[in-house]
C-alpha cells in the first residue's frame, strides 16, 4: 500500500516534471540551549546541488563542528545543529540547485535558554558611603526581566531614590549604609514562558576605622629605667588592625617596644630623651585606614655634670666655685655651706660658719644657662670644707659636693682651765685646726716639756691635737702651761692653765615632804663644784637624839630630789646632805627637821570632798631645761609643771627638729609622771627646736619651746687619757645649748 506521501510526490512530479521542489522536514523546531537536533532537507526533481544556509546568509560549510551538513543521497541533506546556543536562532534556509533552475525551503529555528545566573558573587563587599553595584548578571531566552527584594520587601525606585535598578540587571544603592547590610533577592522572570528563578546575595557594608588616643599627650622620665605605655582605641567593621610607627616607621615587638595582642597598647621600654616625639597610631581594615598622633614628652632629671675643686690661701682675694648641670627643663643652680643656702643673685658672708652676714657683699652666686659659679672674696679659713652644688628641675634634682682648701696658719682651741689635784692625772687638751698640718711644742715657763727629769708628764697626739697629761706631785706642778703649733703657714701659741681643785660647798636643803614611812628631800645643788664634777651626795637623817644614819646617792645632771625610806610613821626627824667631788666631801648643811605622816586607817570615816567651783582649764605650758649628754650629740629635756589647770596632767608631747629643715620628727608621748626625754642620735653642730605640750582632760597647753645646738664632732682620745677631770672655757659654753623657755 503507497504511502499518501508518495502518492502526493507522484502526481507533483507528473504535474511538474520539469520542475524542482524543495520541503524543510520540520518547518519550524523550538530547541532548549544546548540540545541536539536536525532537519531534514527533501528535493523533487533531479538536483545537482543541496545547500544549507545559515540565519546570517552564510553557507554552512561541512567542517563547522557546531552545525552540520550531510548530503544523504540524490535527493536529501540533512541539517544537524549540536548542543544548541542561543546564537543558533534563526531561519535556515535550504537551496537546491539543477542547472539554471533553483528552489527553497526555510525552516525557522527558536532556541529557548533557561534562567541562568552567569555573575553572582556573594558576599559583595562595600565601603559605606559609597555607590554600590550589586552584580546579578543574568542570560535567558527569552531575556528575563530582573526584580530586586530586601528583607522580603520589593524595592521600588520611586519609593527611594537611592536604589535603582540599571539596565544590566544590577541594583545600584547610592552612599550605602551599615543598616543597608544584609541579604538581596536577585529575581529573574521570563514573562513568555512563566519561568522564574531567584539567587540570595550578602551585602556587607565595610565602615572605615575610627580611632582615639586615650592621652594625646603623654610625659616620662628619662634614664629612670622606666617604660611608657601608648595607647589608642579603634572601630570599625571588619574590625581594624592597629600598628603603630614613629618617624615613619612601623614599630615591632623586640628589646625596645611592646604591643598587646590587638596593637592598641604600645610599650616603650627604658625611655631615654631621643625617644621624644609623635608616634602614629593607625587603624586599617578594608573601608580604608585612620591615624591619630600621641606626642610623647621626655624629661630628664636634673644632672651635675661638671664640678671643679679650689685650693686657696687664706687672706686670698677670692675664689670661685663652678658647677654645671644637665636636665630638661633647664635645672636651677644653687649653693650650700654649712646648713647656708645661696642662690643666684644672693649675697652673703660669713665670720664663721655658724655666722652669716647678708649685707658685705663677700659671696656672690651667679648663674649662666646651665653654668653657675659661688664667688668667695676674702678668703678665710672658715670658707675651707664641703660645699653642696644642687641642680633642680620639675622632675627631681641631683647635689654633688665641692671642695674648697684653704691652707691657713694654725689656730689654737681647747679648754683654757684645767682643773685636778695632787695626785690625780690631769689632760690639757690643745686643739690646733691648721692646713697643712701643724706639728705642736709645749713649753713650761719658757721650757719645752717635758724634759728629760721629768716623769710626771706625758705628751699624747691625735690627729691634730696634742694632750699634755699632768700628774701633779706638789704644788709647783700647777700653774700655766704653752702649747705653740708651727706649719709653712706661720706659729700660733696659747697658754693654758693647771688649777687646783678644792671640795664643792653644801647642797641646800630646799624643803622636805614627808610620807608615813618615807620623805623627799628637795635641794639645791652646791654653789660651788671645786673645779671638778660632784660624784656623789651623801644624805644623813635620824631621830631626835639618836645617831645619824646615812646613804650615798650617785650624783646625776638633774638630780635635785631624793627619797629617804624605811622611816617610822609619825615621828620627828632631822636631815642633812654634803657633796663629794673627786678632791673630797663638803660641809654638811644646815640639819631640817620634818614630821613623817600617821599610818593610814582603812576604817577612817570616808572624806567628804569639796569640789572647787573653778572652771578646769587647759594647763599652762611646762619650763624646759636641757643638758648636753657627754657623747655631745644627746640632748636631755627636763620640764617642770606648771598649772595643770585644774586637772590632772594625763601625758605630755614631744617634738624637735633641725631648725634648717621644715620637717618636725615623730611626736613622742611621755606618761604623765614622766620629768624628761633623752634625744639622741642628733646631728653634729647643728641648731635642734624642741617643743613640749602638757596635755589634760581639757585639752593641751600652749608649748615650752627650747632652742640648742650641738656640740662638734670631737675626736677620739688615747684611752689611757682616762682622767677624774672636768674643763671649762668659753669655747664649751659657745656649743653648749643655748635655752629658750616660752611660758604661757
Amino acid at each position: 500500500m503507497l504511502q499518501i506521501r508518495d502518492i502526493l510526490w507522484g502526481f507533483l512530479y507528473i504535474a511538474c516534471a520539469a520542475a524542482i521542489q524543495v520541503q524543510v522536514t520540520p518547518t519550524h523546531r523550538e530547541i532548549s540551549v544546548g540540545e541536539s537536533k536536525f532537519f531534514l532537507c527533501e528535493v523533487v526533481g533531479d538536483a545537482k546541488d543541496i545547500d544549507w544556509f545559515a540565519p546570517n546568509g552564510e553557507k554552512i560549510l561541512p567542517n563547522n563542528p557546531n552545525v552540520q551538513v550531510n548530503r544523504n543521497d540524490e535527493t536529501t541533506s540533512t541539517l544537524t545543529i549540536y548542543h544548541a546556543d542561543v546564537d543558533d536562532a534563526g531561519i535556515y534556509k535550504c537551496v537546491a540547485r539543477s542547472g539554471d533552475k533553483e528552489a527553497q525551503a526555510t525552516v525557522q529555528v527558536k532556541i529557548f535558554q533557561k534562567i541562568t545566573f552567569k555573575n553572582v558573587p556573594s558576599p559583595q563587599e562595600f565601603n559605606e558611603g559609597d555607590d554600590a553595584d550589586i552584580i546579578c548578571d543574568v542570560v535567558g531566552s527569552p531575556v528575563p526581566f530582573i526584580l530586586w527584594k530586601h528583607k522580603g520587601v520589593r524595592i521600588q525606585s520611586n519609593k527611594d531614590v537611592r536604589y535603582n535598578v540599571m539596565d544590566n540587571g544590577h541594583l545600584l544603592i547610592r552612599g550605602i549604609k551599615k543598616t543597608d547590610e544584609g541579604a538581596y533577592n536577585c529575581e529573574a522572570r521570563v514573562m513568555e514562558t512563566g519561568e522564574i528563578n531567584f539567587k540570595m546575595i550578602n551585602v556587607v557594608v565595610n565602615v572605615l576605622p575610627t580611632i582615639r588616643a586615650r592621652q594625646s599627650e603623654v610625659n616620662a622620665t628619662a634614664d629612670m629605667g622606666v617604660s611608657i605605655l601608648l595607647a589608642c582605641d579603634a572601630d570599625g567593621f571588619p574590625e581594624p588592625a592597629v600598628t603603630w610607627a614613629y618617624n615613619n616607621v612601623i614599630l615591632e615587638s623586640g628589646d625596645k617596644y611592646s604591643l598587646n595582642d590587638d596593637g592598641s597598647e604600645l610599650v616603650i621600654k627604658d625611655v631615654i630623651k631621643v625617644d621624644e616625639g609623635d608616634y602614629t597610631c593607625i587603624a586599617r581594615n578594608k573601608a580604608g585606614e585612620m591615624s591619630q598622633e600621641v606626642s610623647l614628652n621626655v624629661f630628664v632629671q636634673a644632672k651635675i655634670t661638671y664640678m671643679n675643686n679650689q685650693t686657696a690661701t687664706e687672706f686670698d682675694d677670692e675664689v670661685t666655685l663652678t658647677c654645671e648641670a644637665s636636665g630638661d627643663p633647664t635645672p636651677s643652680i644653687s649653693w650650700s655651706f654649712q646648713n647656708r643656702m645661696f642662690s643666684e643673685g644672693e649675697q652673703a658672708s660669713w665670720t664663721r660658719p655658724d655666722q652669716y652676714e647678708s649685707h658685705d657683699r663677700n659671696i656672690v652666686v651667679r648663674s649662666h644657662a646651665r653654668v653657675s659659679s659661688l664667688l668667695l672674696k676674702n678668703v678665710d679659713f672658715t670658707y675651707a670644707g664641703q660645699y653642696l652644688c644642687t641642680a633642680s628641675n620639675s622632675i627631681g634634682q641631683d647635689n654633688q659636693p665641692v671642695y674648697l682648701e684653704v691652707r691657713y696658719a694654725p689656730k689654737i682651741l681647747g679648754v683654757v682651765a684645767v682643773y685636778t689635784w695632787e695626785g690625780n692625772p690631769a689632760n690639757i687638751s690643745c686643739e690646733v685646726e691648721a692646713h697643712p698640718g701643724a706639728s705642736v711644742t709645749w713649753f713650761r715657763d719658757g721650757l719645752q716639756v717635758p724634759s728629760v727629769n721629768t716623769t710626771n708628764v706625758k705628751i699624747y697626739s691625735k690627729q691634730s691635737n696634742s694632750y699634755l697629761e699632768v700628774s701633779p706631785e706638789s704644788q709647783s706642778d700647777f700653774g700655766s702651761y704653752n702649747c705653740t703649733a708651727t706649719n709653712a703657714m706661720g706659729t700660733e701659741s696659747k697658754e693654758f692653765l693647771l688649777i687646783q681643785a678644792e671640795v664643792p660647798s653644801s647642797p641646800e636643803i630646799q624643803q622636805v615632804e614627808p610620807f608615813s614611812s618615807s620623805a623627799v628631800v628637795e635641794f639645791d645643788e652646791p654653789d660651788s663644784f671645786g673645779g671638778v664634777p660632784i660624784i656623789k651626795y651623801l644624805v644623813e637623817w635620824r631621830l631626835d637624839g639618836h645617831g645619824w644614819t646615812g646613804k650615798e646617792y650617785d650624783a646625776t645632771e638633774d638630780l635635785t630630789r631624793i627619797t629617804i625610806v624605811g622611816l617610822t610613821p609619825d615621828t620627828i626627824y632631822e636631815v642633812k646632805m654634803s657633796a663629794v667631788n673627786g678632791k673630797g666631801e663638803s660641809e654638811s648643811s644646815a640639819a631640817v627637821k620634818f614630821k613623817t605622816g600617821p599610818i593610814p586607817s582603812s576604817e577612817a570615816p570616808p572624806l567628804i570632798v569639796t569640789t572647787s567651783m573653778a572652771l578646769i582649764g587647759e594647763p599652762s605650758a611646762p619650763k624646759l631645761e636641757a643638758m648636753v649628754q657627754n657623747q655631745g650629740n644627746a640632748l636631755k629635756v627636763n620640764w617642770i609643771k606648771q598649772d595643770d589647770g585644774g586637772s590632772p596632767i594625763k601625758h605630755y608631747l614631744v617634738r624637735y627638729k633641725a631648725k634648717h629643715v621644715s620637717d618636725w620628727k615623730p611626736e613622742i608621748r611621755m606618761p604623765h609622771s614622766s620629768e624628761y626625754v633623752v634625744l639622741g642620735g642628733l646631728d653634729w653642730n647643728t641648731e635642734y627646736e624642741v617643743r613640749v605640750v602638757a596635755v589634760n582632760q581639757k585639752g593641751k597647753s600652749e608649748p615650752g619651746i627650747l632652742s640648742f645646738r650641738t656640740a662638734t664632732e670631737p675626736t677620739t682620745m688615747p684611752a689611757t687619757l682616762g682622767c677624774q677631770c672636768v674643763t671649762y672655757s668659753l669655747a664649751a659654753l659657745l656649743l653648749s645649748t643655748s635655752l629658750t623657755a616660752l611660758l604661757f
